[in-house]
């Protein structure tokens, strides 16, 4: 492994960073999980991060240098302290990753867990809000993690819950190799949050936001964090006072079916509190499943349903996932078109009423969430909401920091 000291013996930047990622190993190599019910970390009430006070000698002129570290706690990983901001990073959840779009970093990604979950179309609506062209993707064959993979990436900091990475055996992931990854590498900061469906995730989780603003704190954007969520709060005050009454809105059958003409559906428990079905929950949707015993999709069961099951529920709504890379348009002249002539699915409320939808992202962070917000808005009540919701100039000023 090469030297990571600079020419003249002192200390690089990355020697500061990883400081930091050494210090969150030792709580980490001894299965701490400290820091799990913390709300706060290092930081003073107005986002900036703390300073050492120099104390003077009254009988010498020396002064002691700044110190510039902070700490950030996060669960399952704990307190993790830096010497310096971080610059780059890599995620697995492409939410994360969102989170650094969000506070003016997304030149500075170096890689997701898989590409193709990581859905930038958004950015184009949001001026001078930039992103990495080309992340590299983290699954290798038979989603398979290569450990090497962080060393030629060399991020400064992980975006990434490393629990998620050791309890999924596909990964091919021990501890150690975490362990070593930060020690030579950069430290892990993440919390799977994407679902809440985990044995193995025994810690506390965290909110979208909550998990934001931790994402904030590492990167010391805590201004900008807070200029997003102003965007954010507004938005919900203003859908959720325009929604109508509890009892007229439709309840929603969340699945997955892959391909064009799919007849094979995995359900979701709509009422799951993992970050995918957040602006599900804004909107008050009732979960179609609900007392029916047809259980949600877990981590350990893949079950599926039928259009005979789907018949049996009969819900409003339909939400189809696995269709993100479609539009619209593309996804009514595919499934849609199918399902309104299958001699099963055409006999479905949410079929014969035309509320059949894409069903969002399963990895989304703040500003993927604030356009499926908007989005869901218009699909579910076009009689009360049209165009777009929100600012899209303020919104970019929040992220550029020029709010």
């Amino acid at each position: 492994m090469d030297d990571q000291h600079g020419d003249d013996g002192s200390m690089s930047r990355r020697d500061y960073v990883m400081y930091g990622g050494a210090v969150a190993a030792g709580g980490f190599l001894a299965g701490c999980s400290g820091g799990s019910g913390s709300e706060g970390t290092e930081t003073t009430g107005d986002g900036s991060t703390p300073t050492a006070s120099s104390g003077s000698d009254s009988e010498t002129e020396t002064s002691t240098p700044e110190d510039t570290s902070y700490t950030v706690s996060m669960a399952p990983v704990g307190d993790v302290t830096f010497e310096e901001v971080p610059e780059t990073f890599s995620a697995y959840e492409s939410g994360y990753a969102d989170m650094g779009v969000a506070l003016g970093k997304g030149e500075d990604l170096l890689a997701v867990g898989n590409t193709a979950r990581f859905h930038t179309d958004h950015y184009d609506d949001l001026d001078g809000v930039t992103v990495a062209s080309e992340p590299t993707q983290l699954l290798g064959d038979s989603y398979a993690i290569d450990r090497e993979l962080f060393y030629e990436l060399d991020s400064d900091v992980h975006l990434i819950d490393p629990q998620w990475l050791i309890n999924n055996g596909f990964f091919k992931l021990e501890r150690s190799d975490i362990d070593t990854v930060v020690e030579d590498v950069g430290p892990f900061v993440g919390n799977t949050i994407f679902r809440r469906t985990d044995s193995w995730h025994d810690y506390r989780y965290y909110t979208l936001y909550g998990a934001f603003e931790k994402v904030a704190q590492v990167f010391d954007r805590v201004d900008r964090y807070e200029a997003v969520k102003a965007v954010h709060d507004r938005l919900i005050a203003d859908v959720q006072a325009s929604l109508p009454a509890p009892d007229r809105r439709p309840n929603a059958l969340l699945c997955f079916g892959a391909g064009n003409e799919p007849e094979a559906f995995s359900p979701y428990r709509l009422s799951g509190q993992g970050t995918n079905k957040k602006q599900f929950h804004d909107l008050g949707l009732s979960d179609a499943l609900a007392g029916t015993g047809v259980e949600g999709l877990s981590t350990n069961d893949r079950g599926q349903i039928d259009f005979e099951t789907m018949l049996e529920v009969d819900p409003d709504s339909i939400l189809v996932r696995g269709h993100e890379g479609k539009t619209e348009e593309e996804f009514r002249d595919t499934v849609v078109s199918f399902m309104e002539e299958h001699s099963v699915a055409s006999e479905l409320t949410a079929v014969r009423e035309g509320r059949v939808f894409r069903g969002g992202p399963i990895y989304q962070g703040p500003l993927q969430h604030l356009f499926n917000l908007e989005r869901f808005a218009t699909l579910y009540f076009p009689d009360r909401f049209s165009g777009e919701l929100f600012s899209r100039a303020e919104l970019s000023a929040a992220i550029t920091g020029e709010a």
